[in-house]
């Protein structure tokens, strides 16, 4: 991975603001005959409506926004879900801008990954964020990160759940869903209890917050992505996809995770995942890869878009 924005570097980032290829190759010479034909019926990956969260790019796209975004619109990306949002703006842009640069290239402004810090929220840091994420017309606007410190007991993790309770109110009246995207930690006992399914599922009010379930770190936390789907049908309304080199004995830390996989390129059985969308009230899956072994962040997500559709969602 090249060195970069970390994911707490990224977070931090963003808490100061408020709160996966498929590219179409194109032959030197037009070809004829039945491969010709199968090639031209070839569907527009576009119309599998797959995601990217632009973490995954984040330091191409930080460097050059407009040609990090064409990049990702050529591939066949048809939603990005963003992680650059800070005072006010979205990866240097107003909203208007940014929304528009994105819509030129025929994609769409599905989320953005924003921080409600664990200290709490204020009805007026809550209503810019969902002022500001308006205007760029996402649906959901998502908690992607709970810091250290506030894992401690099962009261900080209540409390963050009241929270955000309060914020998905707020963000309801601006038409955008709040949400909250898994790592592995909220699967490890703390005080006799698992936060995800003692405190999350039980006190997140499903009205107003949905879970953005992340199958690779379900996976390392030793659960079962289908089975968690099962337990909590209509729960889910967008899935990260990500894939993994290696399968290890259940762990609870981010810490030092470096075998993240292009979406297809590893061990996680996607099948039974896509086939369980409807149970888990699916609308949207997202691509994401929160860093690559060669630091070739393109090439992982042509390699995730293309094994999705030509693959596993056929």
């Amino acid at each position: 991975m090249k060195k970069g924005h970390s994911r707490r570097d990224f977070i931090r980032l963003a808490a100061s603001g408020a709160a996966g290829a498929f590219l179409l190759a194109q032959s030197g010479c037009i070809g004829t005959g039945s491969k010709a034909k199968k090639a031209a019926a070839a569907p527009d990956p576009k119309s599998f409506g797959i995601g990217l969260q632009l973490y995954t790019i984040r330091d191409e796209i930080f460097r050059d926004v407009p040609g990090s975004l064409k990049k990702v619109s050529d591939m066949g990306y048809k939603y990005v879900e963003l992680a650059g949002y800070e005072n006010g703006k979205f990866y240097g842009y107003e909203p208007a801008e940014f929304r528009k640069l994105v819509e030129d290239l025929g994609m769409e402004i599905l989320s953005s990954h924003t921080q409600v810090e664990a200290q709490g929220i204020t009805l007026e840091n809550a209503t810019k964020m969902a002022e500001d994420h308006a205007k760029l017309g996402v649906k959901y606007c998502i908690q992607p990160w709970i810091v250290p410190e506030a894992r401690t007991t099962i009261a900080s993790y209540q409390k963050m759940a009241a929270d955000w309770n309060q914020v998905g109110k707020i963000m309801k009246d601006y038409g955008i869903l709040f949400g909250y995207h898994n790592h592995n930690f909220e699967f490890a006992n703390v005080e006799g209890k698992i936060p995800y399914f003692d405190v999350m599922m039980a006190e997140l009010d499903r009205e107003y917050v949905t879970l953005e379930i992340d199958v690779f770190w379900v996976t390392k936390a030793g659960q079962d992505p289908v089975e968690i789907i099962n337990k909590y049908p209509g729960r889910f309304e967008l899935f990260h996809l990500k894939d993994m080199f290696t399968r290890q004995d259940p762990f609870f830390t981010t810490e030092g995770v470096a075998d993240l996989a292009p979406v297809g390129e590893g061990l996680i059985d996607f099948g039974p995942i896509i086939a369980a969308k409807e149970t888990a009230g699916m609308k949207y899956m997202i691509v994401e890869q929160d860093l690559t072994k060669d630091g070739d962040c393109f090439g992982a997500i042509q390699k995730s878009i293309t094994n999705l559709t030509t693959k596993i969602l056929v």
